[in-house]
């Protein structure tokens, strides 16, 4: 009997297609290309969020006018604001490495919709385009700050409507992403995949998606209803016009707050996946894990009105959610406990990941217990408005969810290019990161508890030395990113090629080829075991004789 050797199925990013060219890439309904177009364009946004991060930070190097009018400072601050939160952040994790990851960690060809999952890139690129193009409209970019309140996004005399715009068709591009990856988990899992065997981040991005389609539409509502007034005066939220400005505040943070968890909860999945394989331990508590990221989404999406404290509420309101607050930090705390489980005893390998995730857990900490202090009423009127407020929120934003993109990009990186990094310089854009990261914003913290207003483009001389610190950190920072993503991109082409499974990991995604091929599986794997059994590498404990 003689075998005819099967030719190997092309990969993803050499694959032959009617079209040619950037079109192949376009109109391609291949969840992993999409996956791409979505990293590429997000990090295009990135980088001008940074540059409008760092010339801020280069203004506050002194009182007064350093290189900006404060007309200029606050253009820059909402820009910065908006590309961070609606087009990087937000969608960061859950676009990329959600639409590339899904479908090969549960044994899928793609996801179920794919024609709908290119109309959300195509969304997605839409409104990103629109808020660039808003910087050069007649009157200007909006300078509402990214949360655009009213009344003052109302009475504006900058063109605020296409910021607008471009946030509400960012909005339809999250519910479609999300209503996707929820279809596919619940009906295209491989043969024995139940719920219990599925990896961690795959729990995550269903946590998220639940959110991005039931909170997402009251915020696309509500900017839809600022453009409204605007334009034909209708007195929604404005005051002198019978509105009211704390209905804007209830609705938006009825939206924003539980965005805050849709974009942590798929950092904190990045971190499940990562551990166990460095620290060769089978995942500590999984049902547990998985269980906390619903009770996250869940009790995050009743947290919101904890932004209000100084709006008036009654006491009763504000102590139901300050209690809700510190409710919601209990199934995060589980998180953390269980990952410092898993690396107990463990046989531990160090590589860049792993140090990515050891700094989220680190950051992430500190941002979780700034925000418990932000829960505390007394301590909430005091730092209100604050540079303390911004200090935590980018310890949590940046600290957690931008290390835990990177993280993930080192991480899977082997994966989705077939290529493997070189780990020196990886290294020390890692520990430049880091660095960088808690000069910028540790004396931000500082700043705020002794009374540092925030978005303010002046400052008393007494806080001269705490902002120059922040800046020279930003200057590290910056430098730490430049140095990941020039090793990144000189990897493409001359990293050494990537096996299988650099890294030794369980899940589904390790078993096909790097990268992997069109349909990901040649036939759909049968799950007969869960996705972390690491029992081969764990230190068993010597039985007394």
């Amino acid at each position: 009997m003689t075998t005819v050797a099967r030719t190997p199925e092309p990969d993803y990013l050499h694959a032959q297609t009617n079209r040619k060219g950037i079109g192949a890439w376009i109109f391609s309904t291949d969840h992993k290309r999409i996956g791409i177009l979505y990293l590429v364009s997000m990090l295009v946004f990135f980088i001008a969020a940074v540059t409008f991060g760092v010339l801020m930070r280069l203004e506050m190097l002194t009182p007064g006018k350093t290189i900006m009018q404060p007309q200029t400072y606050n253009t820059f601050f909402t820009l910065h604001g908006i590309m961070m939160i609606f087009l990087f952040i937000i969608p960061g994790l859950p676009a990329v490495f959600g639409n590339f990851l899904l479908p090969l960690m549960i044994g899928a060809k793609d996801v179920f919709f794919p024609r709908l999952n290119l109309f959300s890139w195509w969304l997605f690129i839409t409104g990103g385009l629109l808020a660039l193009v808003s910087l050069f409209l007649p009157g200007g970019p909006a300078d509402t700050g990214w949360t655009f309140y009213v009344p003052y996004s109302i009475r504006t005399t900058t063109n605020v409507i296409p910021a607008l715009m471009a946030a509400f068709i960012l909005g339809f591009s999250s519910i479609l992403t999300g209503l996707n990856f929820i279809t596919t988990i619940h009906r295209m899992r491989a043969p024995g995949m139940d719920w219990f065997k599925m990896p961690l981040f795959i729990w995550s991005l269903y946590s998220t998606a639940w959110i991005q389609i039931l909170a997402t539409p009251i915020i696309g509502i509500t900017l839809l209803l600022v453009t409204i007034e605007r334009l034909f005066g209708v007195g929604i939220f404005d005051p002198t016009l019978g509105g009211d400005p704390v209905l804007y505040q209830h609705l938006f943070w009825i939206y924003s707050h539980p965005a805050v968890y849709i974009v942590i909860l798929p950092g904190l999945g990045v971190v499940s996946e990562i551990l166990p394989v460095f620290a060769r331990r089978t995942i500590f508590g999984y049902k547990v894990i998985a269980y906390s990221s619903l009770s996250i989404a869940f009790i995050g999406s009743l947290v919101w009105a904890h932004h209000m404290f100084t709006v008036g509420m009654s006491n009763t309101g504000m102590f139901i959610f300050s209690l809700l607050t510190f409710l919601v930090s209990i199934p995060s705390a589980i998180k953390v406990f269980n990952w410092i489980a898993t690396l107990y005893k463990g046989s531990i390998k160090i590589e860049v990941p792993f140090l990515f995730v050891l700094a989220f857990i680190f950051q992430f900490s500190i941002g979780g217990l700034t925000g418990l202090m932000l829960g505390v009423l007394s301590v909430n009127i005091h730092v209100q408005d604050t540079y303390f407020v911004v200090g935590h929120f980018h310890y949590v934003m940046f600290g957690g969810t931008g290390f835990g993109l990177f993280a993930a990009m080192h991480y899977w990186f082997p994966k989705i290019f077939g290529r493997m990094y070189k780990n020196v310089p990886a290294f020390v854009g890692w520990l430049l990161m880091t660095i960088g990261l808690n000069l910028l914003y540790f004396p931000f913290l500082i700043m705020g508890y002794m009374g540092m207003p925030r978005r303010y483009y002046d400052y008393l001389p007494q806080f001269q030395t705490y902002h120059v610190i922040s800046t020279v950190g930003s200057w590290v920072l910056v430098l730490g990113i430049i140095i990941i993503f020039v090793n990144l991109i000189l990897s493409l082409k001359k990293g050494a090629k990537a096996p299988m499974n650099p890294w030794g990991g369980k899940t589904l995604e390790w078993t096909v080829a790097s990268p992997p091929p069109v349909e990901n599986f040649h036939e759909i794997p049968i799950v007969e075991k869960g996705p972390y059994d690491y029992s081969e590498y764990e230190i068993k404990p010597e039985i007394a004789k």
